[in-house]
């Protein structure tokens, strides 16, 4: 897994890119890690700048990219 950036959000604990794989890991407070195959480094770098990460996850990552789901859970 990428090296996590924690963020200050009520829902998300962090998040991770990696530019080669193009994948973002996003962490969730209860723990669950989605990975997000092919989003682009500008979307990230909107995401990352964010004033609210939860609501540019909502926007941004959201629905919007194929992932899958680490440690269990559906996707919210």
């Amino acid at each position: 897994m990428q090296d996590m950036t924690e963020v200050t959000s009520s829902v998300i604990a962090a998040y991770g890119y990696n530019p080669t794989t193009k994948t973002l890991a996003v962490q969730f407070k209860r723990g669950i890690v989605y990975l997000y195959e092919d989003v682009p480094a500008d979307v990230v770098a909107e995401f990352s700048a964010a004033d609210s990460i939860g609501k540019a996850y909502t926007d941004l990552i959201r629905g919007q990219y194929k992932h899958e789901v680490e440690d269990g859970d559906p996707a919210p």
